[in-house]
């Protein structure tokens, strides 16, 4: 049985099943860890390399979770060997006046990514599923709507060859509060703070049960959530990797073919 299959989000899905401190994706000491995610961080590069030269298909990976739960860290681990020219990275802060003015989709539509390209989406449309429902900003009725929409706008992109992997990187509040002391006591991380993450920290348990609705609506066949233990960065890190790499693999992409006029071409 995949080591996976555990951690993708069915039917009888509970959040709080999931241990934040498990690490089944990792073996051996950590010189082995080190060593195997950098063989998977090459192996994405080379993965993303024929995704380019295939020019069809393209992959979304969305990454939420709670304050401090390793949404840069991830994008700097696991993609430290993919050429930044196949990668791209959208980070969604609060909505500007101009998103406002539109609805909560239009700019996620606008950063999809384009064909040949991973896009990360650091944050993504389900902090609309998310802070508004905890906020009180839109009742029950609102968000099965909106989760609705969510199924529509991934199903239309995987239809037009997107492959859409989303994971929700799982910590639990004693690991948020140890993380958020160290940006606090390191001056050089200081910077990383925000008074307004103690606010959000004193609503865990309602952000907990908006993001147990709202991956348990929105997991579908042609869009799964997989939560990722993530207590451990190291963990974190190798999961999403592996995911990823999995998932490459099994586009089981391929390069143009060769081009019969290059046939015994020798350059002078």
């Amino acid at each position: 049985m995949s080591k996976f299959k555990k951690y993708r989000v069915g039917s009888k899905f509970k959040l709080s099943r999931i241990d934040p401190d498990d690490s089944p994706f990792l073996t051996g000491d950590e010189s082995a860890q080190r060593a195997e995610l950098d063989t998977l961080a090459v192996e994405l590069d080379e993965l993303q390399d024929v995704l380019h030269a295939e020019g069809r298909r393209k992959v979304l990976l969305v990454l939420q979770g709670m304050d401090t739960s390793g949404k840069d860290g991830t994008v700097r681990w696991v993609f430290s060997r993919t050429s930044p020219l196949g990668v791209r990275v959208t980070a969604f802060k609060a909505p500007s006046e101009d998103e406002r003015a539109h609805d909560y989709l239009w700019r996620c539509h606008a950063a999809v990514p384009r064909t040949g390209e991973i896009m990360v989406w650091n944050r993504s449309h389900y902090e609309d599923v998310l802070v508004p429902v905890v906020e009180g900003w839109i009742d029950a009725d609102e968000a099965r709507r909106r989760y609705a929409q969510i199924n529509d706008f991934e199903r239309l992109l995987t239809e037009t060859g997107t492959v859409v992997v989303k994971c929700m990187l799982h910590i639990d509040k004693d690991e948020q509060r140890e993380r958020l002391q160290a940006r606090i006591d390191t001056p050089g991380k200081q910077w990383k703070f925000s008074m307004g993450d103690l606010e959000v920290r004193t609503k865990w348990a309602d952000y907990q049960k908006a993001y147990q609705n709202a991956l348990a609506a929105t997991s579908s066949d042609h869009a799964p959530w997989h939560v990722i233990p993530a207590n451990s960065k190291r963990h974190r890190n190798m999961m999403i990797a592996q995911l990823l790499v999995k998932t490459l693999r099994e586009m089981k992409l391929k390069p143009p073919p060769p081009d019969p006029a290059l046939k015994g071409m020798v350059v002078k």
